[in-house]
């Protein structure tokens, strides 16, 4: 018999997956009954983006595992309806999606070009940029994207510092966890990534204390998510000086509200969430991939730790 698979996501996306889901699927030697409408009672896996308005999640009662579309998983982990083994999405374009967006920011604050990009006033100013070497980076949050980052960054020659709640090891990446170590790893960084999870632990974790550990006229760049950042301690660490210039990708209200402050600031960037995106066809096979691998017996892969919340 077919495995019934529930996509539940916003009609958006089931015109982009339908296709490349039903192809990897086919590709893995899965005969699998993908539909919008499968009955709670024999649903054997769900597929699930927010926005559905699938909340309730008691019905599906066989359903074996629920594989996320999103690698953030903020919108779903606190369900207390949800007893199934949930999946975040790790995908390889995703990831390099993430490298690229937070590679070019990095370089863009590092070498100056905004000085040069929105200054063509006729003004001879030859400021030279510190090599690499010579600017030290904070990453804080070392899950796949964050050790992506980290390592790019650190092949450029920048001193590169990680920070997670668990302790870790990453190559080339001097690495911190705890709230001392958090201390540490923000003391006297000149650029801070931000690719931490949404959890209550990690909320306000820049706040007016740890963006004054930052060197003076740092750099942020948030492509993680909006609550990590307390608002109002950022802008007045724009104001006074602490903080030169701040590019953030998330925020608490998305889309972000026309009246915010950050979009008349001129020491704040803001891109609409597009550092990194899950591309339907590569997503469709890790999805299908997983899911075989749990059909024949295999761990399933991308778990969520509820029990921190990603």
């Amino acid at each position: 018999m077919a495995l019934r698979v529930l996509f539940a996501a916003r009609d958006a996306l089931w015109s982009e997956y339908e296709s490349p889901l039903t192809a990897a699927f086919a590709d893995l030697g899965l005969d699998v009954d993908l539909a919008r409408d499968h009955a709670p009672d024999v649903t054997d896996y769900i597929i699930y983006a927010p926005h559905d308005g699938l909340e309730d999640f008691s019905p599906y009662v066989n359903c074996k595992a629920i594989f996320s579309l999103w690698a953030g998983v903020e919108r779903i982990v606190t369900n207390r309806t949800l007893t199934q083994p949930l999946a975040k999405m790790v995908n390889p374009d995703l990831t390099a999606g993430m490298v690229e967006w937070v590679t070019g920011h990095v370089m863009r604050h590092h070498l100056g070009m905004d000085r040069h990009i929105l200054d063509q006033s006729g003004t001879w100013d030859p400021v030279v940029p510190p090599l690499a070497q010579d600017r030290p980076v904070v990453v804080l949050g070392l899950g796949t994207l964050g050790i992506a980052c980290a390592q790019t960054l650190a092949r450029l020659g920048f001193p590169v510092r990680g920070w997670s709640r668990r302790t870790k090891s990453v190559d080339g990446v001097v690495c911190y966890s705890g709230d001392k170590g958090l201390r540490i790893a923000l003391e006297g960084a000149e650029i801070a990534v931000l690719l931490l999870p949404d959890t209550p632990g990690t909320t306000n974790i820049l706040n007016t204390e740890t963006l004054g550990l930052l060197a003076r006229g740092a750099f942020i760049i948030n492509p993680g998510r909006g609550p990590l950042i307390d608002d109002r301690a950022l802008l007045r660490a724009l104001g006074d000086g602490q903080i030169a210039h701040a590019t953030l990708d998330v925020f608490r209200v998305e889309p972000l509200p026309k009246d915010h402050p950050y979009w008349a600031h001129p020491k704040v960037t803001v891109t609409p969430h597009i550092a990194a995106e899950t591309r339907p066809e590569t997503a469709a096979f890790e999805v299908a991939r997983n899911l075989a691998g749990f059909e024949k017996g295999e761990p399933l892969q991308n778990l969520v730790d509820r029990s921190v919340g990603y």
